[in-house]
C-alpha cells in the first residue's frame, strides 16, 4: 500500500520537483498539492493522506496554523496525518513550534532526494525525523528561549525513574537502539519503553517527547544534547 502524500508550498516550482522526486520513488503517491495553509486542511479532508510535507511560510495560513488545524482532527475517524515540515535555515524560529504544534519533525528544502524519501516513509511509519544533530541544536536553542519554555514538571509524576531516563535520551536525539546501547537493554525493550512513554504522557510520537522533556525541565538546554 503506497504512502499518499500532499505537498504544501507557495511555489509552484518547489511543488513540482517535490513530486517528481516522490513520485519517482517505490511506494509513494503524491495525492494532492496545495499552495497555502488554508487550501492545506481543504485537501487533507478530501484525501485523508498518510503525510503533509507542510512549508511554513505561505499566504492565507502559514505552514504553523495549518499543521494546528490538520492535527486537530486526530480523532476517533480517520487518523490526522504525519506532518514534515520544510524549512529553511532562515525560519529556524518556527521549527519549534512547528514541533509543539505536534509536527513528526522538518526537513530542509535542499536535502538530498534520498533524504526527503527516507523522511517520508520514516514519519508514515509513526517516527519522528529527530536524529539530525541539527534538530538537537534547534530544539535546544528555542527551547531555551523564554517565551517558548514553559515548566510543567508534574506533567512527568506519571513515569518511573527509567521512563524518566528514557524520556531524556530521546530528548537528546537517541534511537531506540541507541537508547538500548547506553542503558544496556535490548533494542525490543527499549522501543517498548518508549512506547509506555509515549502512552503516558499522551504523546503521539518521538517529537511530542522532545518537547515535553524540554519544557518539563527534565531536559535543560545545553551542551549535552549535542
Amino acid at each position: 500500500m503506497s504512502i499518499r502524500v500532499v505537498i504544501a508550498d507557495d511555489q509552484a516550482l518547489v511543488r513540482a520537483g517535490l513530486r517528481v522526486l516522490l513520485e519517482a520513488a517505490d511506494g509513494i503517491e503524491v495525492v494532492g498539492e496545495a499552495e497555502n495553509g488554508l487550501r492545506v486542511l481543504d485537501i487533507v479532508d478530501d484525501v485523508q493522506p498518510d503525510v503533509v510535507l507542510m512549508d511554513i511560510r505561505m499566504p492565507v495560513m502559514d505552514g504553523l496554523e495549518a499543521t494546528r488545524r490538520v492535527l486537530e482532527g486526530d480523532g476517533p475517524g480517520a487518523p490526522a496525518p504525519h506532518v514534515l515540515v520544510l524549512t529553511t535555515f532562515d525560519v529556524d524560529e518556527y521549527v519549534y513550534e512547528a514541533l509543539r504544534a505536534g509536527a513528526s519533525g522538518f526537513l530542509l528544502k535542499d536535502a538530498d532526494p534520498e533524504d526527503l524519501i527516507a523522511a517520508v516513509r520514516v514519519v508514515a511509519a509513526g517516527d519522528a525525523l529527530l536524529a539530525p544533530s541539527v534538530t538537537r541544536r534547534l530544539i535546544r536553542e528555542f527551547a531555551s528561549r523564554p517565551e517558548v519554555r514553559r515548566a510543567h514538571p508534574d506533567r512527568l509524576k506519571v513515569l518511573t525513574e527509567r521512563e524518566l531516563e528514557i524520556l531524556s535520551l530521546v530528548a537528546q536525539g537517541l534511537s531506540n537502539d541507541e537508547i538500548a546501547e547506553r542503558l544496556f537493554i535490548s533494542p525490543a525493550t527499549s522501543k517498548t519503553h518508549v512506547s509506555r512513554v509515549m502512552m503516558k504522557l499522551g504523546a503521539r510520537d518521538r517529537a511530542q517527547l522532545v518537547v515535553i522533556a524540554y519544557e518539563s525541565g527534565l531536559v535543560i538546554p545545553g551542551p549535552q544534547a549535542e
